[in-house]
């Protein structure tokens, strides 16, 4: 069932600028001379600047939809920033938290409705497909950009560092060509019918079985981390310092 369609709103969300400044915060956690200071900065930035990216996922998607010819994305509020517009609570947002915390593995955290009919070509409909990790790799180079620029201490640059690979990881996900993810959306529109009305039956679950295959698969997680790692390194980003990030992150599990 499609969402309702509402009034529009305006162009961006007050929450979705309280997350940036709750990034920010971590940041600045992170620059106190204290383990519990290091440790409690690290994870919010990693966790704020990780809804900050879902939200900058699903605003590109949109946005390419409603420059393809998809103008209901405005009404339906996903062209203003905000993270309700885009997750519920549970399978969308909490869910993903707790892969990420668990093992630094982003699982896919949120949705846009486009009416796909109202798109101009099939190559408009793999565009808005891909929009979204485009947007998570533009940042994991923004973000390693920053750090090379910069040059801040090591806590906050290894926090950063690893929520740039954590931009990496979700690219790569993402752009795995399974059912419900946003490398199948790419090669849907040129598939015959009978094989895209199936894919779409097993969407809704696909992605979390590739989550799980993640972690119960031994080696598979190394893996995808040793390709997300060569990645980030090609846009520009330190691999050895997004480790050192990923330890102070689960320094709060220990």
């Amino acid at each position: 069932m499609a969402p309702r369609v509402s009034r529009l709103r305006s162009p961006v969300s007050p929450i979705f600028l309280v997350l940036v400044a709750l990034t920010a915060a971590g940041g600045a956690l992170t620059l106190l001379p204290a383990e519990g200071a290091i440790v409690g900065g690290t994870v919010l930035l990693v966790l704020a600047g990780w809804a900050v990216s879902l939200c900058l996922h699903e605003f590109s998607h949109a946005l390419t939809a409603d420059r393809c010819g998809d103008h209901s994305v405005r009404g339906l509020g996903y062209l203003t920033l905000d993270i309700r517009r885009y997750a519920n609570i549970g399978l969308t947002l909490v869910l993903p938290l707790l892969f990420l915390v668990l093992g630094g593995i982003p699982l896919p955290g949120g949705a846009v409705w486009i009416q796909r009919s109202a798109l101009r070509s099939r190559p408009a409909m793999s565009a808005v497909s891909i929009a979204g990790p485009i947007a998570n790799l533009v940042l994991a180079g923004v973000i390693a950009l920053a750090l090379a620029l910069t040059s801040p201490p090591l806590p906050l640059a290894a926090a950063l560092a690893f929520l740039g690979l954590i931009q990496v990881l979700t690219f790569v996900l993402n752009l795995l060509p399974v059912p419900g993810l946003d490398g199948w959306g790419v090669i849907d529109p040129y598939l015959p019918y009978g094989t895209r009305a199936g894919a779409a039956r097993i969407a809704p679950y696909a992605p979390l079985a590739i989550i799980l295959l993640l972690f119960l698969v031994p080696g598979a997680s190394a893996v995808l981390f040793l390709v997300a790692d060569a990645l980030f390194t090609l846009v520009g980003g330190d691999s050895l310092l997004a480790a050192v990030g990923q330890d102070q992150f689960i320094s709060l599990l220990r």
